[in-house]
């Protein structure tokens, strides 16, 4: 090594030791592995509030609201009111609650396979939102009757002129809305962004 150094051959760089200009793709194994944690946990933080949110609501609404039962919160706008939906998010679909349920479970299990490359803030927020909201969902096609799998989920949002939803109908709109911003604007799952000027070049989002 000293005889390159001193023949004025480039000096070689341990990744380890990291520097200034340094590619991403050269950083330390360790610091990839705690963002990568970092970026799990606030995907399970930003699920678990959503998922807390919307089994709170729903729970109180059951309780305190009899199928059918209306309390307007804002005149013609706003309304409280429980229903019970067998399809998918704001009434579509009704009856289709098995298929839902499957197509459920299948994003769970990509959105839990994603996490492992997970490094984007934006995506993990993004992310999280989305498992919230289908868990949330899927729970109440699991234990809700008339029995598993085809559990009528409980909606009780009713906006004017709009379908009767939930929190976690919100959080999934919301989640996907987020994704599709990030992947519009070229940010990826492990942290890079992809640009016309060059699809290599990697910002910590």
């Amino acid at each position: 090594m000293r005889d390159l150094q001193a023949a004025g051959e480039p000096a070689l760089t341990d990744p380890d030791e990291g520097s200034a200009g340094t590619p991403d793709e050269f950083a330390p194994l360790h610091t990839h592995r705690g963002s990568s944690r970092r970026r799990i946990a606030l995907l399970a933080g930003t699920a678990l509030v959503a998922f807390a949110g919307d089994l709170a609501t729903k729970t109180w609404i059951v309780h305190s609201y009899a199928d059918g039962h209306v309390t307007t919160l804002i005149s013609n706008v706003l309304e409280v009111e429980q229903t019970r939906n067998a399809g998918a998010a704001f009434g579509l679909a009704g009856g289709a609650t098995i298929v839902f349920s499957v197509v459920a479970v299948a994003v769970i299990g990509l959105i839990v396979r994603s996490a492992t490359r997970l490094r984007s803030v934006g995506w993990a927020v993004a992310l999280g939102l989305l498992l919230g909201g289908a868990v949330g969902n899927l729970g109440d096609r699991l234990f809700r009757s008339p029995g598993v799998f085809r559990g009528h989920v409980v909606d009780w949002i009713y906006l004017h002129h709009w379908p009767v939803f939930n929190l976690a109908d919100s959080a999934i709109v919301v989640g996907g809305v987020l994704a599709v911003i990030l992947a519009s604007r070229g940010h990826r799952l492990d942290g890079s962004r992809e640009t016309p000027a060059s699809s290599g070049q990697t910002e910590d989002r």
